[in-house]
């Protein structure tokens, strides 16, 4: 049995028999990656916060929530790749480009995630018992950003549309991105007559929509009805905005 499929047994045997939130103890230095093209490399830090070794395995993918070094073809190479990690002691993780430039899309950017998987030494005391271990995975988004794109990441935020309406299933609000770049929304508040509403949202593609249930009011809020919403930028900060509902 191969270290990938050691790292699975261990992953199923944990869902399997525990439902608790198992802590890491290497944390990462960041909340997303942002891959410039025009750099051709970038690095993450790691630190063991916890008070024994650890081994550490990253890797990238293309979204596939149960992807494995194995089967992953994200165009990225992580070095070192496979390592222990002291405790008490930081490690870089050197993030390199290894597809052609004509491979990703050059007028936006493209969404990869970061895998950092954490595997706690055996304790001495149980050397022979057997003893059921939890390895922790934290997933980062990475966007690949190409160069030379049109405007400026930290005010994309300020671009987005936003539309309402009624269908069958209720109000929704539509906000459009017609930016090249990814634009994560944490948060969405408006007022409609006396009705204050309180949504979450996600993350919109770069000339993408995402649509947001708004299932406290009956009627769509008219054009432009204000809103407030939080997005989070580059360095993971959450950042404020103000915007308005467009006429349709």
């Amino acid at each position: 049995m191969n270290f990938s499929s050691r790292i699975l047994c261990i992953l199923v045997a944990a869902l399997c028999f525990w439902t608790g939130t198992a802590q890491a103890n290497v944390v990462i230095g960041g909340t997303r990656v942002v891959f410039s093209a025009s750099q051709g490399e970038t690095t993450l830090r790691l630190s063991n916060q916890g008070k024994q070794p650890a081994l550490v395995e990253a890797w990238i993918d293309e979204g596939n929530l149960h992807s494995t070094p194995n089967n992953t073809h994200a165009p990225f190479l992580i070095t070192p790749p496979l390592f222990r990690m002291e405790a008490g002691k930081d490690q870089s993780l050197r993030i390199l480009f290894t597809g052609q430039t004509d491979s990703l899309p050059s007028d936006r950017e493209s969404l990869f995630w970061l895998n950092v998987l954490e595997i706690p030494p055996k304790p001495k005391q149980a050397a022979d018992k057997n003893i059921l271990q939890f390895a922790v995975r934290s997933r980062l988004k990475l966007f690949y950003r190409p160069a030379n794109l049109d405007g400026n990441p930290l005010k994309a935020p300020g671009k987005l549309i936003w539309k309402a309406s009624t269908d069958s299933q209720g109000v929704q609000l539509t906000v459009h991105n017609p930016t090249p770049y990814y634009i994560t929304i944490t948060k969405v508040s408006l007022k409609s007559g006396d009705t204050q509403v309180t949504a979450k949202s996600g993350m919109v593609a770069p000339f993408g929509d995402q649509h947001i249930a708004l299932s406290d009011l009956h009627h769509a809020p008219a054009a432009g009805t204000h809103i407030a919403f939080t997005t989070i930028n580059d360095y993971g900060a959450a950042d404020a905005h103000e915007g308005a509902i467009a006429a349709q």
